[in-house]
């Protein structure tokens, strides 16, 4: 059975950090390219982060280039995102994706980032 568990979201202050931890299971999580998304209330959801399947190299929107960084490790199946610097507008649902080079995909069931004083 396939499995994208998120963890590691929450309530935090302007300024603050949070770091988000995806955990895989059920594949094979070194042959799958992972990516960090997330969805604001009432907007589509966007591309955050993403790391090849080796962690080589990573991919970062603009918004938040500077401030947050992806890494994986294949021994664990996990994906990571540390977030620094939050802003108000860092608040959303981020999920976790899992892509193969032949398109196949899995999508975890997201977590809740609220960045505010």
């Amino acid at each position: 059975q396939v499995r994208l568990v998120e963890s590691g979201g929450g309530l935090v202050q302007p300024g603050g950090s949070l770091r988000l931890s995806c955990s895989a299971s059920g594949f094979t999580f070194s042959n799958y390219a992972m990516t960090w998304y997330r969805q604001a209330a009432g907007k589509e959801r966007e591309l955050v982060a993403g790391i090849s399947i080796t962690g080589s190299a990573t991919t970062y929107a603009d918004s938040v280039r500077g401030r947050f960084t992806i890494s994986r490790d294949n021994a664990k199946n996990t994906v990571d995102l540390q977030m620094n610097s939050l802003k108000p507008e860092d608040t959303a649902v981020y999920y976790c994706k899992a892509r193969a080079l032949s398109g196949l995909s899995y999508w975890g069931q997201g977590t809740q980032v609220t960045v505010s004083s």
